[in-house]
């Protein structure tokens, strides 16, 4: 029965991510770790191009490409970073209203797979993928990563925070 369950988890998993990537093109014209840097960098923290880097699993020349091209595209501004040594990165207004067109588009996309659900089932699927979550054993790092493209405004009592981009 598990490997059962797994396959078909592993199917909604690969349903839900090409849904997202799907929106996130819609959205940018742009794939890969774009719509995670805008989102990102969206949360505020002010992160240097390494934690992004370290965030989305890319190499520091292929971040520094993909900033370069953001801030280019006038979604990204670099600014003094907190010790002065470090430069720390901030969308522009124009980054931020296209992170909350992806922040939408992502939920938008994912809403009609759950619109066969009854509302008792949407809330015990909900119930379930926080208990599978918090049981994950994951560092900091990790669950930033996981929540790359979260809205962390609509998840509630979040079993895995990943906002906060402090060096760990």
């Amino acid at each position: 029965m598990i490997d059962r369950t797994a396959n078909l988890l592993g199917v909604v998993g690969l349903a839900v991510a090409d849904r997202i990537g799907d929106a996130a093109h819609d959205i940018l014209r742009h794939g890969g770790e774009t719509p995670a840097a805008l989102i990102v960098i969206g949360y505020g923290s002010g992160p240097s191009n390494d934690q992004l880097r370290r965030v989305l699993g890319l190499s520091h020349p292929g971040s520094v490409r993909l900033v370069d091209r953001l801030v280019a595209d006038g979604l990204v501004e670099r600014r003094e970073g907190r010790d002065k040594r470090t430069i720390a990165l901030y969308l522009s207004e124009r980054g931020m209203a296209l992170r909350e067109e992806l922040l939408k588009g992502r939920l938008a996309a994912i809403r009609p797979l759950l619109t066969r659900l009854t509302d008792v089932e949407q809330e015990a699927l909900a119930a379930l993928l926080h208990k599978m979550l918090f049981s994950m054993e994951t560092t900091a790092s990790q669950r930033r990563t996981l929540c790359r493209l979260c809205d962390n405004r609509v998840c509630t009592d979040c079993p895995i925070p990943a906002d906060e981009l402090a060096e760990t």
